[in-house]
C-alpha cells in the first residue's frame, strides 16, 4: 500500500471515558428519528468484505458468526457486506441476483435480530461491478489475449504476415520497444492486467449498463425486503459500477457521461427505480465519494452537488467515503489483480498508522462537514454518516457535537472489538480493544483471505466449538464478552 513521504507513528487511544450521566446526555447515544430512518442511537457498524460466502455466492455458518458477533454488541445498525446483485461468479462473496438467495439472507436477518435482541437493524450493501482480470505474465498474454490489430500489423511491418509471426516479433521485443507499438490499453492490460470501464462504448453490455442496471438494483433491493431486511445501502463509492459513472473521469458521449449532472443520471434512475419497487417503510440510502482524490478525478464540490441531488430525490442516508479507486493502485504481481486501495486514494480510503502530520484519524472529517452543510443549506435534513479512523467515545461525539455528520460509522474498530458500543454503556470502557489500526485486517482482505483482526484472532482457537479460518490458524470471531458485574458508577467527567 502506498504510504506517506513523513512516516510519522500514530497511536491510537480509548480517549476519556465517559460516565454514566455523560453517557446519557450525550449525542452518540441519543436516537435518530428521520422519516423511514429510525435508530436508537447514533452508532452504525459499515460494510466490510470478511470473504466468507461459498464460491456460489450462497450464504455460509462463518457469514452468519460474523454478522451475529457484531450483532451481540448492539450497534444502532449493521451493513451487510458488498452484495452482488448480478448471479455471475464473483468468489466468496455473498449475491442477491437470483431468488434462491433470499432464504439464505432471511437466515442471517434471523440471526442478527435474535443476536441483538431485537435491537439492531440491518442494511444490506447492493454492489455492481465490472469485469477484472489477473496480470498476466508477458508470454501468456502476448500469446493468448492480445488482439493483433491492423495498427500493430502497420508498425511492426508485418501487414501480410501469419498472425503467429507477428506474436513471435512482439515476444522478442523488450520491453520498452513493446510500449511503442501496444496502445495505451493494450501496454495496460499487459502490465496490470485486463480492466472493463464505464467508457468501454464499444462493448454491448457496457453501453447498455443504463438500460439494465435500475432493474437490477430494484430486483435485489426486493429480494431483500422479501428476506426482511430493514433496507439497502445503494454502492456508489470507490472502484466500482456506479462510482465510475459518478466519477469526473467518466467521458460517456450518450448522456450518462461528462457533465456532472449526466453523470449523476444513472445513480439517481437507480435509485428511482429501487424506490419505486420496495415498500414505503424500506429504507434506501447510498454510500458514495466526497473526494475521489485521484488526478482528474471527482472533487469535493462534485460530492456536495451528488448529495444534495441524492437528498432531494429522497435518500434516506447519505454515508460518506473518500479514494479506493483502481486508477492509482499499484501494479501488482503476475498471477494477482490490481487493488483498488494500494495507491494514495486506497491510503486516503483506509489509512493506517504510519501517516502524515494529519494522521490516520478523521481524514474525511472536513469533508464529510462540508457536505453536510450543503446538504443542509439547500434545505435538506437527510442524515449523514461519516466513517474513517473513529475509534473511541471523544471523537465519536465530536463528529456530531460539531455537526460533522449524524451517525458514527466504525469499521475498524467494530472489528477490533465488536462489543465497544456495549462496554462504553455498562461503564466497562476500560476493558474495549482498541484498533491500532495496523491494517492487519486489510492485508487479508488484499489477499482475499477471511478477515479478521490481530487483537483477538489467536486467543483461545482451540476452544471447542471455535470457527477457524480455513488454514486453521486464526479464529474468525472475536472472544464472546459478557460483563462479569456490574461497574459501580464513576464520575469521569471531571
Amino acid at each position: 500500500m502506498w504510504k506517506p513521504a513523513d512516516r510519522i507513528r500514530w497511536k491510537s487511544s480509548q480517549g476519556r471515558l465517559p460516565g454514566s450521566q455523560e453517557i446519557a446526555d450525550s449525542l452518540l447515544f441519543s436516537p435518530l428519528e428521520f422519516e423511514r430512518l429510525n435508530l436508537r442511537n447514533r452508532t452504525w457498524v459499515p460494510a466490510m468484505v470478511p470473504w466468507r460466502a461459498t464460491e456460489e455466492g450462497e450464504m455460509t455458518e462463518e457469514v452468519l458468526a460474523w454478522y451475529g458477533r457484531f450483532a451481540r454488541g448492539r450497534p444502532a445498525a449493521i451493513v451487510v457486506e458488498a452484495t452482488g446483485i448480478r448471479d455471475v461468479p464473483s468468489g466468496p462473496l455473498l449475491r442477491i441476483g437470483h431468488d434462491r438467495f433470499i432464504p439464505g439472507i432471511k437466515k442471517l436477518v434471523e440471526r442478527v435480530d435474535e443476536e441483538s435482541e431485537g435491537q439492531t437493524r440491518l442494511f444490506i450493501q447492493l454492489i455492481d461491478f465490472l469485469a477484472i482480470r489477473r496480470r498476466p505474465s508477458r508470454d501468456k498474454y502476448i500469446n493468448r489475449f492480445l488482439e493483433i490489430s491492423p495498427q500493430i500489423r502497420r508498425t511492426l511491418g508485418l501487414e501480410e504476415n501469419e498472425e503467429v509471426e507477428v506474436r513471435k516479433a512482439l515476444l522478442n521485443m523488450d520491453d520498452e520497444a513493446l510500449k511503442e507499438v501496444l496502445n495505451t490499453r493494450d501496454w495496460e492490460s499487459l502490465m496490470i492486467g485486463y480492466r472493463e470501464r464505464v467508457t468501454d462504448l464499444h462493448l454491448p453490455h457496457i453501453r447498455h449498463l443504463p438500460e439494465v442496471l435500475p432493474e437490477l438494483f430494484a430486483d435485489a433491493a426486493g429480494r431483500a425486503e422479501q428476506a426482511g431486511m430493514d433496507g439497502v445501502e445503494l454502492h456508489y463509492a470507490h472502484a466500482y459500477t456506479m462510482a465510475s459513472f459518478l466519477s469526473a473521469t467518466n467521458t460517456r458521449n450518450d448522456g450518462y457521461g461528462g457533465e456532472k449532472q449526466n453523470r449523476l443520471r444513472l445513480p439517481l434512475e437507480v435509485f428511482e427505480q429501487v424506490r419505486r419497487r420496495v415498500s414505503d417503510r424500506f429504507v434506501v440510502g447510498a454510500r458514495f465519494l466526497a473526494d475521489e482524490c485521484i488526478e482528474g478525478g471527482s472533487s469535493l464540490n462534485d460530492g456536495c452537488y451528488f448529495a444534495s441531488e441524492f437528498a432531494r430525490a429522497g435518500m434516506d442516508f447519505l454515508s460518506l467515503s473518500r479514494g479506493g479507486k483502481f486508477d492509482d493502485a499499484k501494479q501488482p504481481k503476475i498471477g494477482q489483480a490490481a487493488y483498488p486501495y494500494t495507491g494514495q486514494s486506497g491510503y486516503e480510503c483506509m489509512p493506517q498508522y504510519l501517516s502524515d502530520g494529519f494522521g490516520p484519524f478523521g481524514r474525511n472529517f472536513s469533508a464529510t462537514k462540508y457536505i453536510r452543510t450543503s446538504i443542509r443549506d439547500a434545505g435538506y435534513l437527510t442524515p449523514v454518516i461519516a466513517a474513517g479512523g473513529i475509534h473511541n467515545f471523544e471523537i465519536s461525539e465530536r463528529v456530531l457535537q460539531e455537526h460533522i455528520a449524524d451517525i458514527v460509522a466504525t469499521a475498524r474498530q467494530s472489528l477490533a472489538d465488536p462489543d465497544w458500543v456495549r462496554k462504553l454503556q455498562g461503564g466497562f470502557g476500560d476493558q474495549i480493544r482498541t484498533c491500532e489500526y495496523t491494517n492487519y485486517c486489510e492485508g487479508l482482505d488484499q489477499k482475499h483471505k477471511q478477515v479478521t483482526c490481530q487483537l483477538w484472532d489467536r486467543i483461545d482457537k482451540d476452544t471447542p466449538g471455535v470457527l477457524l479460518s480455513r488454514d486453521g490458524k486464526r479464529r474468525l470471531v472475536a472472544p464472546d464478552w459478557e460483563p462479569s458485574d456490574p461497574r459501580p458508577e464513576v464520575d469521569r467527567t471531571e
